[in-house]
């Protein structure tokens, strides 16, 4: 079933300057500070439950796949890295055959209207379509995570960034998360370059320009224990190297639908 639905696009700085965004919003007014435009546009987006193997990581840039957690809590950073990090690591190889996965960070997000995004422990749903990494940021975020001697050979292999995402709580009816099939994305045009500013360093992500041609997907009513791999970058050639995503009003949501919770992890996984 396809829903015409409104997604923030990105258009670039209307003076040519380099587009940048900063990582926290400010305290007063909840706005991170950043010097490029949004557009809104109405988009079609399909539900692919019953059909979710017709995407996979290497086809489409994203893949679902159904795995309980035995972590269940979700509220200590602590417990998490302890607890929900190795399982994770291991459905990450299982999925893709990687030979090592390091997983660097994780975000837990909480829909709270009207609380300000100020903080890493106040993320809320990303509504503007993305992408997390750039081939620049991505192979930096290698060497910032291993050791420099590991990190030289490993980026001469196959490498990519995985983000691992899944609802907490309970199923994701309010504001769920859409992903655009890479084979739909012009990734020469499509694609511009925003510099992340962090409070002690840089990043590098993707601003995604809207495109007639991009179909959009999502997972209705994605449960606990279902999850989503979404690809932020792959170094190999020939298969789909990135996913542009992005939360989503979904207006069918009842009124009343617990509001949405997930966590995503980030990691490098590595090939022999």
């Amino acid at each position: 079933m396809r829903r015409a639905l409104e997604l923030v696009y990105f258009s670039p700085p209307l003076d040519g300057s380099r587009a940048f965004t900063s990582i926290n919003a400010d305290a007063k007014t909840g706005q991170r500070a950043n010097n490029w435009v949004t557009e809104v546009h109405t988009v079609e987006i399909e539900n692919v439950r019953g059909k979710e193997s017709n995407y996979t990581l290497d086809t489409a840039g994203f893949q679902y796949h159904t795995r309980p957690s035995k972590h269940a809590t979700f509220v200590d950073d602590e417990e998490i890295r302890s607890e929900y990090y190795p399982e994770s690591i291991e459905l990450i190889k299982e999925v893709t055959g990687a030979s090592k996965v390091v997983l660097f960070d994780h975000t837990i997000r909480r829909h709270r209207p009207g609380n300000l995004d100020t903080d890493e422990s106040k993320r809320q749903p990303v509504l503007q379509v993305h992408v997390d990494q750039t081939p620049d940021s991505a192979t930096a975020r290698v060497h910032r995570h291993l050791p420099a001697a590991e990190a030289e050979k490993l980026v001469k292999k196959r490498f990519q960034i995985v983000n691992l995402w899944r609802p907490i709580s309970h199923p994701a009816i309010d504001y769920p998360l859409a992903l655009c099939d890479y084979r739909s994305v012009d990734a020469q045009k499509d694609l511009v370059p925003v510099t992340l500013v962090y409070p002690d360093h840089e990043g590098e992500t993707y601003g995604v320009k809207f495109n007639s041609l991009h179909t959009w997907k999502y997972k209705k009513e994605m449960k606990q224990d279902e999850v989503v791999l979404i690809k932020c970058y792959d170094s190999a050639e020939g298969v789909a190297v990135l996913t542009p995503h992005t939360g989503f009003k979904d207006p069918s949501a009842p009124q009343g639908a617990p509001l949405r919770e997930s966590i995503e992890l980030r990691a490098l996984v590595f090939y022999e």
